[in-house]
């Protein structure tokens, strides 16, 4: 992989890190566990861990179009991940939360990345990985 990337420029080499990361988490959550969860819906999962925000919300913070979110939604539902409940005095607004079942995908969904992340920084070194994400995460004035 690493060979494929040496030609690339920024964008496109964050990219292939970030789908390449995206594959490695889904393989090993799928191969572990019973629940088979895509990408979309561990988006959805991850904005409504210990919180409970409407769906509209939730289709506005997700990459995703809003019919997608809303069956991702009801696929969630489905696997007894999320409830979904009607708001007070709203006939038309609806907000989720996460199930015990749904917590807990999360939370070994985050050590699974833990882990995944710990692997990185013994290839490249915990104080590179520290700098890594310091620089993701700061202003880039886009």
């Amino acid at each position: 992989m690493d060979f494929e990337l040496k030609g690339l420029d920024l964008i496109d080499v964050l990219s292939e890190r970030h789908l390449q990361l995206r594959r490695i988490t889904e393989k090993r959550w799928n191969d572990s566990m019973d629940i088979y969860l895509s990408n979309s819906e561990w988006f959805i999962i991850a904005r409504v861990y210990k919180k409970q925000p409407t769906i509209a919300y939730v289709s506005k913070h997700v990459d995703i179009s809003r019919q997608a979110t809303h069956k991702s939604i009801k696929s969630l539902e489905a696997k007894g991940l999320v409830e979904i409940h009607n708001v007070e005095n709203n006939k038309k607004d609806k907000w989720i939360q996460l199930t015990a079942l749904g917590e807990e995908c999360y939370e070994r969904n985050e050590a699974l990345k833990a882990n995944i992340e710990q692997k990185i920084a013994d290839k490249i070194g915990l104080e590179q990985l520290d700098l890594l994400k310091d620089i993701l995460k700061s202003d880039w004035g886009l």
